[in-house]
């Protein structure tokens, strides 16, 4: 069995605080190709931020994770209901959910055993989408230093699932009727502080901390400042990849 892999109780408030929202668009997309509103599954929920999205339009929605502590910072919706649990093991009766939606979670999960109670609790022809966003940009001068944070220095630190990401999905293994799916962004503009606070949220960094003890952004942050320049704000740009299929 696949170890369970919990990267995100330790500052759960601070991943609350400053991971970026999925974009509009992909909600648009995927209430698009759906084909019932009754009940959806956002699986690896995090802070609730797809679950509350998917409220505004479905009857009802469960939002699952492996973090107590994040479920505790969850955002609140009287038709979400969040529950403890493992993606590849829930309470969900056969066939009860018209979607599954899984966002930036799914290079943890023991794809086999994922996907199987995936087919036992989505109903048929009902919608799985999977979505991840990659390393953002901003200027070149400000990416090749976040480059070196990424690469050379936290580099070593990185779960070995991070490769999905990086090949954006388009690795994993994917068995529903595959959709086409347009590439989505995101696009924030933050100061150089909350752009700081996003970058201590990944999990290549937390493994750095706590193995050597020391915050890596403290090797970057002079550069940073140098390359962020007067601007007090930057635009920040992530591509979104998803993949999106539905249960035949």
């Amino acid at each position: 069995m696949k170890q369970i892999i919990d990267n995100f109780s330790t500052g759960s408030s601070d991943y609350a605080t400053f991971r970026p929202e999925s974009p509009s668009e992909i909600f648009d997309f995927i209430y698009a190709h759906v084909k019932n509103f009754g009940a959806a599954w956002d699986c690896g929920t995090g802070n609730g931020q797809v679950a509350v999205e998917l409220a505004k339009r479905f009857d009802k929605v469960y939002g699952t994770d492996i973090s107590e502590t994040q479920l505790q910072h969850a955002k609140k919706k009287d038709n979400v209901i969040y529950r403890k649990e493992r993606a590849e093991q829930t309470s969900f009766p056969d066939h009860s959910v018209d979607l599954v939606t899984v966002a930036q979670a799914i290079h943890w999960f023991d794809f086999d055993k994922f996907y199987a109670e995936v087919s036992r609790v989505v109903k048929p022809g009902g919608l799985v989408a999977v979505w991840t966003y990659v390393t953002m940009r901003l200027t070149p001068e400000i990416d090749k230093v976040i480059d070196r944070l990424y690469e050379d220095i936290t580099g070593p630190y990185w779960d070995k699932e991070r490769k999905y990401v990086d090949e954006n999905y388009q690795t994993i293994p994917f068995p529903f009727k595959e959709i086409p799916t347009p590439e989505f962004s995101i696009v924030k503009h933050w100061d150089l502080e909350r752009f700081a606070g996003y970058l201590r949220t990944w999990s290549g960094v937390k493994h750095y901390m706590q193995k050597e003890n020391k915050d890596p952004l403290d090797l970057i942050l002079p550069d940073l400042k140098k390359a962020w320049g007067n601007n007090e704000q930057q635009r920040v740009y992530w591509p979104v990849y998803m993949r999106a299929g539905y249960l035949e």
